[in-house]
């Protein structure tokens, strides 16, 4: 198989690897950017600008409303070296970052970002890049093998056979340094996993399937031991050599560490005080007049100098300055020749190394996604379910709770006859079950919180489509959501004493489901709206208690005012209570009082049962009428009417709220769409 010094995957036939060519010659790449400039509004001056009068009675000026993250840096990086951005916490290093992988919009971000002399933005940079966020965002019960194996199964092309992305796995396995922790589950706090340098290898990894032509880091080695980090960083040095540019920023890099990057940049409150080699720190702070001493890290060193004159008014000015004079003596950033960057880009996804491409050899080639939506929806269905299935105390949690509930309501409710008392409980039991169904689907709320930066990850560089993460996340939610319907039915429906039959069992069991459906997709929907747990529960829980205090039961629909009427149609209670009132009360020949049973809950059904006959006897003598003990005197069709819910009939209830899930799901998918897009503004 020809090869260009990448570790990747061929797109063409066995045959022409076999046709003995000669390898290609590596394509260079240089990413330059000139004068960089960023400025944002700060908070406090927006607070201040709230209190003229505060500001008039001090004498003071306003303060000053934007802040320069950004000032005029410049530089550049190459294939086959690390370029490592550092400084202390505040001085523009993420941001530096940021800017240079197209995560700051292009309105906000002043000077040029190219490679290879041409500007880059847009899909063009998305196909050929990937950005390492520096927390470690993955699924904690995938084992190494599978977390790479879904990547690859995102990001590269359906065109490739399966065996072909599993090759490429496993080279990246090796590659990374993971081959003994390959069948490890990643972990979390409570499910024992693989080493931390171990989990930021794996991070590495999904970004870097598809062998990209830029690779940016947010600190990669943070939080990890000194072995740890350099083997991170040797990792890297292998990615770059194999004919990528690798740009990353880091924190106060070891000796070892410093030995093998390629170009250092140092900044301090968003200006360049350094820019060249690591073997240039020496020369450069002895210029200066503050010459590194022979036993020590010249990165520390670097930068605790730094911090030393931040402390002073404006101190690093004086090293910006000296560092601008030390570039135009020494010329450090030389010219090079390079391909123009379409060529580049064609010669490489020629060659293999852009896999999620394709092989018609231009650049525009590169499709926006590189597989279609259905593909994307069942690799994400079938990691979701891997996940999931691998944490069956959540499901069990679920359904333990749901089937208590069930249990203690059918121990409270057993058994109900059919008199005046027996429409009131049944009324108690709709009203707790069916609100029950929609507080008992606040469990989702966690799932996108906590998965919220790894679809902001996936989806940053187009490993899937919004709409298919929307709709994989309804698919895998479905099933759970019948096996708890039907439980919560078994064991309420026969021990309360409901009626229908076979029938109106199926039909409770569907709007339990309709429930539950419509209840998952509202929490769904908050949990994009609220990305904060605590605070996602408790609106959940105030709004849920909003639509039972509007569903009907406390206060009739005609008795509702006016000016509240809206409420009561937009309430996701309203639509299930309704349905199993009717499933429950539609027989118009079935009796819930006979007779003096009419008397109960008034002064009379305190008097003795001869008493009762007689007022009986008295009203039958007024209305003309002979009515008895075993007369029918209110019907399912009457308690209907008393609770005002004769407006839809009981399908029509089920399809509203059925309907009502997928509403909250397409909100869902509008809320990723706009307020998912990556970038600083």
């Amino acid at each position: 198989m020809a090869t260009s010094g990448h570790i990747v995957v061929e797109v063409g036939t066995d045959e022409d690897a076999s046709a003995g060519q000669p390898p290609v010659a590596p394509v260079p790449y240089r990413l330059s950017f000139a004068d960089l400039s960023y400025t944002v509004r700060t908070r406090g001056c927006r607070l201040a600008s709230l209190l003229p009068v505060a500001r008039a009675s001090t004498g003071s000026p306003p303060p000053s409303t934007t802040k320069m993250l950004l000032d005029g840096i410049s530089g550049e990086a190459r294939e086959g070296e690390l370029f490592a951005v550092m400084g202390a916490s505040g001085s523009g290093k993420s941001t530096l970052v940021d800017a240079l992988a197209g995560r700051i919009t292009r309105e906000s971000l002043g000077g040029t970002v190219t490679l290879n002399g041409e500007p880059l933005h847009g899909r063009r940079l998305r196909a050929i890049s990937a950005y390492v966020m520096q927390d470690d965002l993955l699924y904690p019960m995938l084992t190494v093998r599978e977390t790479l194996l879904y990547a690859a199964e995102f990001r590269l092309s359906r065109a490739l056979s399966p065996a072909r992305k599993r090759e490429r796995v496993d080279a990246l396995i090796d590659q990374l340094g993971l081959s003994s922790a390959a069948d490890t589950v990643i972990g979390d706090e409570g499910h024992r996993g693989v080493s931390g340098g171990e989990r930021r290898r794996v991070s590495i990894g999904t970004d870097i399937i598809h062998d990209p032509i830029l690779l940016f880091l947010d600190e990669p080695t943070s939080g990890l031991d000194s072995a740890s980090a350099f083997m991170v960083v040797q990792v890297l040095l292998d990615i770059a050599r194999s004919g990528s540019v690798v740009v990353m920023t880091i924190h106060q890099p070891s000796a070892r560490i410093l030995g093998i990057l390629g170009r250092l940049l140092l900044l301090s409150r968003g200006r360049t005080v350094y820019a060249g080699t690591p073997a240039g720190l020496m020369p450069f702070f002895h210029e200066f007049g503050k010459p590194i001493p022979d036993n020590e890290n010249p990165a520390e060193f670097a930068l605790d100098t730094i911090r030393e004159l931040e402390r002073q008014h404006d101190g690093t000015a004086l090293l910006a300055d000296f560092n601008a004079r030390w570039q135009a003596n020494h010329r450090m950033i030389e010219d090079v020749n390079t391909m123009p960057l379409e060529v580049a880009i064609s010669e490489s996804v020629s060659r293999g190394k852009l896999v999620a491409g394709t092989v018609t050899g231009t650049a525009s080639s590169v499709p926006t996604f590189a597989n279609p939506l259905t593909v994307e929806v069942w690799v994400l269905i079938k990691r979701s379910f891997t996940n999931t299935r691998r944490m069956p105390e959540l499901f069990v949690m679920r359904l333990g709770t749901i089937m208590l509930t069930g249990f203690i309501l059918a121990t409270i409710f057993l058994r109900l006859d059919d008199t005046p008392k027996g429409v009131q409980e049944r009324l108690g039991f709709f009203a707790m079950g069916m609100s029950t169904m929609f507080y008992v689907c606040a469990d989702a709320l966690p799932v996108f919180v906590q998965e919220r930066h790894i679809y902001l990850r996936e989806t940053a560089h187009n490993s899937y489509r919004r709409l298919s993460y929307v709709l994989a996340n309804a698919v895998v939610s479905f099933p759970p959501l019948v096996i708890l319907s039907l439980a919560f039915a078994v064991i309420t429906f026969f021990a309360v004493g409901l009626a229908g039959g076979g029938a109106s069992f199926a039909f409770f069991a569907l709007i339990v489901l309709a429930s539950l459906w419509a209840g998952s997709g509202f929490v769904t929907f908050l949990s994009a709206v609220v990305p904060h747990v605590m605070v996602g529960y408790t609106v959940v829980v105030a709004i849920l208690a909003y639509f039972l205090l509007f569903s009907g039961f406390f206060i009739n629909r005609d008795r509702i005012p006016n000016y509240w009427i809206w409420f009561h149609y937009i309430s996701l209670v309203k639509y299930p209570y309704q349905a199993v009132l009717q499933n429950e009360f539609g027989d118009a020949t079935r009796c819930f009082a006979r007779g003096v049973q009419m008397f109960d809950g008034t002064p009379i059904g305190g008097m003795t049962e001869a008493v009762k006959l007689k007022v009986l006897g008295a009203i039958s003598a007024t209305l003309g009428t002979n009515m008895t003990a075993a007369t029918c005197v209110v019907t399912g069709a009457d308690v209907l009417t008393q609770q005002a819910v004769t407006d839809l009939g009981k399908w029509m209830c089920l399809m509203v709220t059925a309907a009502f899930g997928f509403f909250f799901r397409a909100l869902f998918y509008v809320v990723l769409l706009v307020g998912s897009k990556n970038k600083r503004k």
